[in-house]
């Protein structure tokens, strides 16, 4: 699982007939990476968003490209669109899962961690926060807050008027504001925290936990009815603390765990009886952790032998 190959940018190359790319092919290789971002932050979901890089690969090419003066923006703006129905059509299919609902965890280059904006933005944290917005909440504040699309774009995305658009934005950020972490720490002072709490992860060292965990810790776990996980999010550091440790304990299993990044911040694979299990996410504020992503779907979990290419540009 730590083994790395090349990185991945979330879908195939499309060429022209002969093997050499035209120009419309040409623009969309060219702005790959930035759509298949756009995509997964409004998704949560790498194999959806790259259907929706292909869908909109389909779009792309009707288009006449001499006639497109930004195609950045164009192709965000078909990607928006296509990302947009997507997600109406997940909300139902979410709306039908068993337990909590968290994004497909990516392993992702060094850079993106290095950067606080990008990493941030992809955090399992934020993406999680993301999910109790509407659709189209959820489609302005990430090109909006997340990608600096001006309101006149984004009204063309979402087919609303400029003003509803500041509205909706003003209304989405002030939701993400009350609910998203405040702190954010370097990714050496993450690191520290998460080998902290690995020793006392794989040794069941309680006040070990306790200590690492704030008070107000929350542990969310996504099983998707495949794998056993808690119905609900847990909150307290007591209560996570002694639900992992008995729960290691009754079970007379051995863990361990190997550090990783996925989604830009600190997370350990972890394994059970040397079997692999899952992805544990964190979120560090301070020198504590407020916040645990457990993922076990194993549906959620193949994107993690390679790195996958993420940008906002």
């Amino acid at each position: 699982m730590n083994e790395r190959s090349e990185p991945t940018t979330g879908a195939a190359q499309p060429l022209a007939d002969g093997g050499r790319m035209d120009a419309a092919t040409e623009a969309f290789v060219a702005h790959r990476n930035l759509l298949f971002t756009v995509a997964y932050e409004m998704l949560g979901s790498a194999a959806d968003a790259e259907d929706v890089l292909q869908e909109s690969w389909l779009r792309w090419v009707k288009v006449d490209v001499g006639q497109v003066s930004d195609q950045r923006a164009y192709l965000v703006r078909i990607t928006t669109r296509q990302s947009l129905n997507r997600l109406r059509s997940m909300k139902r299919r979410k709306e039908a899962y068993v337990g909590p609902w968290l994004p497909e965890p990516l392993l992702t280059t060094p850079d993106v961690a290095e950067d606080v904006e990008l990493a941030e933005s992809l955090s399992m944290a934020l993406m999680f926060v993301l999910e109790s917005l509407s659709p189209t909440e959820r489609a302005v504040f990430v090109l909006r807050e997340v990608f600096d699309v001006s309101y006149e774009e984004i009204a063309a995305a979402v087919d609303k008027s400029p003003a509803a658009v500041r509205q909706i934005a003003h209304r989405a950020r002030r939701h993400v504001e009350a609910r998203r972490p405040r702190e954010a720490v370097s990714p050496s002072q993450a690191q520290a925290v998460l080998e902290s709490f690995q020793r006392a992860l794989e040794t069941r060292d309680l006040q070990g936990l306790l200590d690492v965990l704030a008070p107000e810790v929350v542990l969310v776990s996504d099983g998707g009815g495949v794998k056993k996980a808690s119905p609900r999010p847990i909150s307290g550091a007591g209560k996570v603390a002694h639900m992992i440790v008995s729960g290691l304990g009754k079970a007379g299993i051995t863990l361990t765990g190997d550090s990783t990044v996925v989604n830009g911040g600190p997370a350990l694979v972890l394994r059970l009886d040397g079997e692999f299990d899952g992805v544990l996410a964190i979120r560090v504020e301070g020198a504590r952790i407020t916040g645990l992503y457990y993922v076990r779907n194993p549906h959620k979990l193949t994107r993690l032998a390679s790195e996958t290419v993420l940008t906002l540009q």
